[in-house]
């Protein structure tokens, strides 16, 4: 590497990363949780606290239009000098403090002021969405094979009590994704709100009989600290204990609310990054190799720079190991018309993600329902509905 960001393959292949100082935006982005508590400290108006709430919802969305999309990728001959750079590596760890900073300030300011019942919310939204950014460092963090990177994983998981998705993501979710047997793959025709009530219960199901299978395999008790479910869940334990040590019971609501909205926040993510998709089964029985048109992708560059690439989730479904900034785009893969943010928010309205979405869905599988994940509920009205093909056919033999 002749100087920062820039890199030089065998074959004399340089290449400039332009985003290296836009990363960044991963740390600048969930800080803004800071600024309605502030401004509220400041004149006392718990409309105050809505505003970071507006950026994430509407701005970003807006920005991304604006913005557009980023298709251009690193060579590969760089890739390994590129993903060898610590500065990159460096940009997570900073974000640590900030999702557990804004976590105890957030308690300590519920704790401590007289809120309206609408400023309580607003706080529960913009404390949950900083447990989703944790649960998605989280995410970065635990593919990878550091033990370093892994703990800090389990850390970040421990605010929302959603230690268990270290296991669950990297063990089920990833074997299982765009199938039938997937609680975190939504199926066509599956509202979000149906699919939080298969996804949470699910994943935790999966999370605890994954890890219970590991222990008995090495003689070990589940009930072991060599659980790593049961490990950040004693930093939860203590995080909590602390807060209700200091400032009574009656914030327990809002620390259970904050812990839902951010396991709620990947279930949003978990809805519309598989929705509809569907692995074909083998010869052999088993499911296919996992590969990029087995997720919805999204090039969308502000809220990608927000969420460590989150969002060219093709590649990372595909390469898992891959750190975030050397993940590709793929051409005709299927594609959001939005980034994350203003997708959430069209899924939380079912016809509406209905409308934009199911086209998009019968296209990309040819309106062929052996390549659809269909919600069984749905299945037979969907197929009249589109006019699907093949609807009594079973599913396709690769």
């Amino acid at each position: 590497m002749s100087k920062a960001g820039e890199f030089t393959g065998p074959s004399g292949v340089v290449y400039r990363d332009r985003k290296r100082h836009l990363w960044f935006s991963s740390i600048f982005v969930p800080a803004i949780v800071f600024i309605g508590p502030l401004l509220y400290l400041a004149n006392g108006n718990a409309l105050m606290l809505w505003i970071p709430l507006v950026f994430y919802y509407l701005a970003v969305p807006v920005l991304d239009m604006l913005i557009g999309e980023d298709r251009s990728n690193p060579p590969e001959e760089v890739v390994p000098q590129l993903e060898e750079d610590p500065y990159y590596r460096w940009v997570t760890y900073a974000l640590v403090p900030v999702i557990w900073g804004a976590w105890f300030f957030g308690a300590w300011f519920v704790g401590t002021q007289d809120l309206p019942w609408h400023g309580l919310l607003a706080m529960i939204l913009l404390l949950g969405g900083t447990c989703g950014v944790g649960i998605n460092l989280g995410h970065e963090l635990g593919h990878k094979k550091g033990k370093g990177e892994r703990w800090l994983a389990k850390f970040v998981l421990a605010p929302c009590a959603y230690g268990h998705f270290f296991i669950e993501h990297n063990k089920g979710h990833h074997r299982d994704v765009a199938t039938p047997e997937d609680p975190a793959s939504s199926r066509m025709g599956e509202s979000i709100w149906k699919f939080v009530l298969r996804e949470i219960p699910g994943a935790a199901r999966r999370a605890w009989k994954l890890e219970r299978e590991r222990l008995e395999s090495r003689g070990k008790s589940v009930w072991s600290l060599d659980n790593e479910i049961i490990q950040p869940a004693i930093i939860t334990a203590v995080a909590w204990g602390t807060t209700l040590a200091l400032f009574g019971i009656g914030i327990l609501p809002y620390i259970l609310g904050t812990a839902f909205w951010g396991a709620f926040q990947l279930t949003s993510a978990n809805y519309i990054e598989h929705y509809g998709l569907l692995r074909h089964k083998t010869k052999t029985g088993r499911y296919e190799r996992t590969q990029p048109y087995h997720s919805w992708n999204s090039n969308h560059m502000f809220s990608n720079w927000a969420t460590f690439h989150l969002q060219r989730h093709s590649d990372h479904h595909a390469h898992p190991t891959r750190r975030y900034q050397s993940l590709r785009h793929f051409d005709d893969v299927p594609s959001l018309p939005n980034g994350y943010f203003g997708m959430f928010l069209v899924s939380y309205i079912p016809p509406l993600w209905y409308r934009l979405m199911d086209k998009r869905l019968l296209e990309h599988a040819s309106y062929d329902a052996r390549n659809i994940n269909f919600d069984p509920d749905k299945r037979d009205a969907l197929i009249r509905k589109y006019g699907i093909q093949h609807g009594d056919a079973p599913p396709r033999i690769v």
